[in-house]
């Protein structure tokens, strides 16, 4: 069996596993969605509750933008995983590659519409890792020292990806390149930017803005920016 092949068999395996924790999942779910538009394609109105478009994409961050070469670059991916990795960049171009077109919801009430993106699925990383038994979230570490959480159930729908190409040119350094998480879902806070290591939990705990009174969850069409 090759690594693609095997990382197709533990993908199914972990979509089994999840498959009605996401089915149940507010950005699936939810039978009183708040916002506006046609459905997208999850069901959700295309534009959430007290957001705006734009056709923009304005730069968010700590205040430090990390200059991280292809050759430097390295993923650390282990906890409570089986085959804990550190991957290179051209280990991590030699993964599945997706193609994807989704939406990007700022908690600051922009969105910017039909992003095209090209990246590594979350799905496909965790399969690559085998998550344990025990795991139930995952913390997303970037290079700038930003840390986020997210519930496996949400990091493992198809639409979370690690992108490395968004509009068709290489994720800029201002957007978190060489390589960032998207989680269309979700507010953008819980994709990290300059994706350094992703620590999979037994238990949840937050990150960076969880623990300064952002919510944990993170739903847009809740309106679910802080929490109570």
């Amino acid at each position: 069996m090759t690594k693609e092949e095997k990382i197709v068999a533990a993908r199914l395996k972990l979509r089994d596993r999840f498959e009605e924790k996401m089915r149940n999942t507010p950005s699936v779910a939810d039978d009183q969605p708040q916002g506006t538009g046609s459905d997208n394609r999850h069901g959700m109105p295309k534009l959430p509750v007290g957001q705006f478009e734009t056709e923009k994409w304005p730069v968010l961050d700590l205040g430090y933008k990390p200059d991280i070469s292809l050759e430097r670059w390295r993923l650390y991916v282990g906890g409570e995983v089986e085959n804990p990795v550190t991957l290179k960049w051209n280990e991590f171009m030699e993964l599945p590659q997706t193609q994807d077109v989704s939406d990007f919801h700022c908690v600051t009430t922009w969105s910017r519409m039909d992003v095209p993106w090209v990246g590594v699925r979350m799905l496909d990383l965790a399969a690559l890792v085998q998550p344990k038994e025990t795991a139930t979230h995952i913390m997303f570490y970037g290079y700038d020292t930003y840390a986020t959480n997210l519930s496996l159930e949400e990091a493992l729908k198809p639409d979370v990806l690690l992108v490395h190409t968004a509009d068709g040119q290489p994720l800029t350094r201002d957007h978190g390149g060489p390589a960032r998480v998207v989680t269309p879902q979700l507010y953008a806070w819980k994709g990290a930017k300059w994706i350094k290591r992703i620590h999979f939990m037994a238990q949840d705990k937050p990150g960076f803005w969880e623990g300064r009174g952002y919510s944990n969850t993170a739903y847009p069409w809740r309106n679910d920016r802080y929490s109570d």
